[in-house]
């Protein structure tokens, strides 16, 4: 056995190692926290419930200037929506052709920009009449995207957040994602948060909060219990939705086929 040939110390040594290892391998929960370098905990509180439509299977959640956006998934189901926030009454509405997934939206200037699953390809769209304008194509699978102002950031599920340029779509560059050298995979919808991206981690019910310059998780937002278990219906409706009123300091959560949104204040988790 090649165990045999290991004896007292190289035996410990051989076993700490393969621990090592095994605590090292893709995560998309929150790591054990390093005492040392503390990642805080937040937990929240609601501050208003809104309606949403319970068949939106949110893959995207955009708030600006007063109006709620939302991007929709599933074939045959997905769609770019304009909402009123207090009713949840879709106003506007564009339906993707039925071979494509829908995914994340982020608003940036006068489009709207809408990113599809598997098929490599986004759509923009004019932010006022939701008009279709042109398409790009990406390497990887589209998941969530936001924008810090200056450059497009996006998501595919892995632990990988691209830099793209908002002109060409073309990527600047990448980070990875970690907490205490951990990575943290699953990265979904994502929000820009004075200053931080705020990531959904598929499929918990943990918030990321990333710092864009060097990928490390500086906080957790842990939202369990917001949706009550008796109103989870299928597998699949998850937590998956992040939107930010900058003017008001609002912040704005939900998830797939979920019958609420909620309007939630950050607070400390004892």
């Amino acid at each position: 056995m090649f165990l045999t040939k290991f004896h007292g110390k190289s035996l410990l040594a051989l076993f700490l190692l393969l621990l090592v290892l095994a605590i090292s391998s893709c995560s998309n929960t929150p790591a054990h926290r390093d005492d040392n370098h503390p990642v805080p905990v937040y937990t929240y509180r609601i501050v208003n419930t809104y309606p949403h439509d319970q068949k939106a299977f949110t893959q995207g959640l955009v708030f600006e200037n007063g109006v709620l956006y939302e991007g929709t998934g599933l074939y045959g189901e997905s769609s770019l929506r304009k909402v009123d926030l207090e009713t949840g009454n879709v106003l506007q509405t564009y339906e993707l052709p039925a071979q494509y997934f829908g995914e994340g939206i982020t608003v940036f200037k006068d489009i709207i920009i809408q990113l599809t699953w598997k098929s490599k390809l986004g759509f923009i769209y004019d932010k006022n009449s939701f008009e279709p304008l042109r398409n790009f194509t990406y390497a990887t699978e589209g998941w969530g995207i936001t924008h810090d102002g200056e450059r497009l950031l996006m998501s595919d599920g892995t632990s990988t957040l691209y830099f793209l340029n908002p002109e060409n779509f073309s990527a600047i560059s990448h980070i990875e994602v970690y907490e205490n050298n951990i990575p943290i995979t699953g990265l979904n919808e994502l929000e820009y948060v004075k200053g931080k991206i705020f990531a959904n981690v598929w499929p918990t019910d943990n918030v990321a909060i990333i710092d864009p310059q060097s990928g490390q998780v500086s906080g957790w937002i842990d939202l369990s219990g917001l949706l009550p278990s008796q109103y989870h219906s299928t597998p699949v409706d998850v937590l998956n939705g992040i939107a930010y009123d900058p003017a008001n300091d609002r912040l704005f959560v939900t998830g797939k086929l979920w019958p609420w949104l909620f309007e939630i204040k950050l607070t400390a988790k004892e």
